[in-house]
């Protein structure tokens, strides 16, 4: 049986708690960005990490850090939001160290993972933005377990590159190949004094392009330092959902096969008397979700060509804008370019299917103009589809109810 500290497993409790709303975060993230939630661009970089070992008695009570030696470095140099590059984000340094010892404790590659943070205690272990790399403090954020005990390992920069001093924002510091990004790497306790523990010098890999290492110190830990089971409940379930790979083939297929949110729903009422309801432009605040009300319809509505004019939202923030039919069948089809500015401007397509008692009812809508059209589509047509899905069940209602007699 391991031996956990007291507090270990109560911590580890509510660590998994915390683990478990960090996934769902990046599930919610991954619509937007299915191949990075978090750290979505990065500057590869390359270079050495020199360790200074510490005397008998001393040192950080990690094994691989109190001996000396030096160690070949793959590293990414990423802004964990995706801020533009002129606004303060969360840096992160992210490292895979091969190890060159030639004992048996080190033959795998380890990955040590650093964000921007404060330097004194309590603000070392709380995330916060910066623009500019030559200021930043950066640490593990989660200690290490350590022979005698709780270790952060940090990092600060000492030297940029030559004539990057006068460029503000970070990306661009370490696009500069002229010369080695120069950091003093140190290791504390939680509450301690920084104790200087060697030097990591990094330069730009392949004219700074991204790299597609996935770092995760979870799977490629530190040789012989162990972690805290609470860490490792707090970053697993997180880490396993942003870094599952992107089913980029079936986006696609799906995409090409439903170029449009699609719903369809099977009404019990017939065609004819949806078609009543669709028809009047006078009903359509009763049943589109979204409209307000309506002003005013033209006479010969929904013949190709008319309009309705309609208002979204509700007041004080209302917003007047038009419908207008693109194409129609009397009792079968309805194409509308619906605007909404400055939403933007959607195409929604209705099909009624005759089924006798029943008709089968299939609304189709997407953005194609303005800034609505600017979200991916995979969480485009998740909203379309929410929304739409209320729409038809409205209309169902009114059909059943008479309401277009």
């Amino acid at each position: 049986m391991t031996n956990q500290p007291p507090f270990e497993d109560p911590l580890a409790r509510v660590a998994e708690l915390g683990g478990r709303a960090l996934a769902a975060i990046f599930r919610a993230t991954k619509l937007v960005r299915p191949n990075r939630p978090i750290h979505p661009r990065g500057v590869s970089l390359a270079g050495e990490l020199s360790r200074n070992g510490s005397p008998l008695g001393g040192g950080s009570g990690l094994d691989w850090l109190d001996h000396p030696g030096v160690d070949t470095v793959e590293a990414r140099f990423s802004r964990s939001v995706g801020f533009p590059p002129r606004v303060p984000d969360i840096l992160g340094l992210a490292l895979r160290i091969h190890s060159n010892r030639q004992d048996s404790e080190a033959t795998e590659p380890a990955d040590v993972l650093f964000a921007s943070t404060g330097w004194t205690f309590p603000s070392r272990i709380v995330l916060l933005p910066r623009l500019n790399i030559g200021g930043a403090t950066l640490t593990t954020l989660m200690p290490y377990r350590g022979k005698r005990g709780p270790v952060l390992l940090g990092l600060r920069t000492l030297q940029l590159p030559p004539h990057s001093g006068n460029v503000s924002d970070a990306e661009a510091q370490l696009s500069l190949d002229t010369g080695d990004w120069v950091l003093g790497l140190y290791f504390a306790k939680p509450a301690g004094r920084w104790i200087r523990a060697g030097e990591l010098r990094l330069r730009t890999a392949e004219e700074g392009a991204d790299t597609p290492l996935r770092f995760n110190p979870l799977e490629h830990p530190l040789p012989t330092a162990r972690t805290y089971r609470w860490t490792e409940r707090l970053r697993e379930q997180s880490y396993r959902v942003a870094q599952r790979p992107a089913n980029t083939a079936s986006s696609s297929t799906t995409n090409e096969r439903k170029p449009m949110s699609t719903v369809t729903k099977v009404f019990n009422s017939p065609a004819a008397e949806v078609w009543k309801v669709i028809a009047n432009g006078w009903l359509y605040s009763g049943w589109v979700v979204g409209a307000s009300r309506i002003r005013a319809v033209d006479a010969h509505w929904p013949e190709a060509g008319s309009r309705l004019h309609h208002s979204v939202g509700a007041w004080p923030l209302v917003i007047d804008d038009s419908t207008r039919v693109t194409a129609v069948e009397p009792g079968r089809s309805l194409e509308l370019l619906a605007r909404g500015w400055p939403v933007g401007e959607a195409k929604v397509a209705f099909t009624l299917e005759d089924q006798g008692t029943q008709c089968r009812v299939t609304l189709a809508e997407d953005a194609v103009r303005g800034p609505g059209k600017m979200v991916p589509k995979v969480l485009r047509d998740r909203l379309i589809g929410m929304r739409n899905r209320e729409t038809l069940d409205r209309l169902e209602l009114m059909a059943a109810g008479g309401a277009g007699n």
